[in-house]
């Protein structure tokens, strides 16, 4: 039975020949330095119009109410050098367009007010109001609980939250950081995981496969299905 074959290959050697050359491929040296002013590559760029209506944000909301001011202004200031008479004239075409113009000043002052009237709130940090506490459900492996320790530390250390309640197979697995206070002094607000997966929050979250942002807990439905988070929480997701 052949296992195998050997196959025996002359090469003729060719002396004088010199060796073929290596390709000379460009060569590129990295430095680094510590000194300031090193960086020699593309700078972030900066929206400068962006940064001069953060600095100067009151001027801006307030800047229709000026240019709907001064557009009635010209418009009235037209009307009595002109000569035409006071009262419009709808087969005038200098009152129609006069007419069109007051529409336009009009609607920037009143957009100017919207703008001064409506801002956006400020969140400020704030103490959570209620006790401490780390309820961790008491099957599960010591692997999952440092996994779940890690993830709490690292959340609590670069972040700002606060609380972190995981709800598993309709178990609530963990309930870690500050919680709300129950009716025994001292004592957290314990977690209903059924009724919490039968809220509209659950269920929405549930069907849309994406994470619910919560700007105002203190609003429906934040403050009904999420009692057990402290009452001045600001965000959840």
């Amino acid at each position: 039975m052949e296992a195998g074959r050997i196959l025996q290959i002359g090469i003729p050697w060719i002396t004088g020949r010199s060796p073929p050359r290596l390709p000379n491929f460009p060569r590129y040296i990295c430095a680094s330095s510590i000194q300031r002013g090193s960086y020699k590559g593309p700078k972030p760029g900066r929206d400068w119009i962006a940064d001069w209506v953060s600095k100067n944000d009151d001027a801006v909301r307030s800047m229709p109410i000026y240019v709907g001011g001064a557009s009635l202004l010209a418009v009235l200031f037209n009307r009595a050098i002109s000569g035409i008479a006071p009262v419009a004239d709808a087969s005038s075409s200098q009152s129609r367009a006069d007419l069109l113009t007051l529409g336009l000043a009009v609607t920037n002052v009143l957009t100017g007010l919207v703008w001064l009237s409506i801002r956006p709130k400020s969140i400020t940090p704030v103490e959570p109001q209620g006790v401490e506490c780390q309820v961790i459900y008491s099957h599960l492996p010591e692997s999952v609980v440092s996994e779940i320790l890690w993830v709490w530390e690292s959340l609590s250390a670069v972040t700002c939250c606060k609380s972190l309640v995981i709800v598993y197979d309709c178990q609530c697995i963990v309930q870690i950081g500050v919680a709300a206070k129950s009716l025994n002094i001292d004592e957290p607000f314990a977690v209903d995981a059924a009724k919490l997966m039968q809220g509209s929050l659950y269920q929405g979250v549930l069907k849309s496969g994406a994470q619910s942002y919560l700007a105002n807990l203190s609003l429906y439905p934040g403050r009904s299905e999420l009692p057990f988070l402290p009452s001045n929480t600001q965000v959840s997701k």
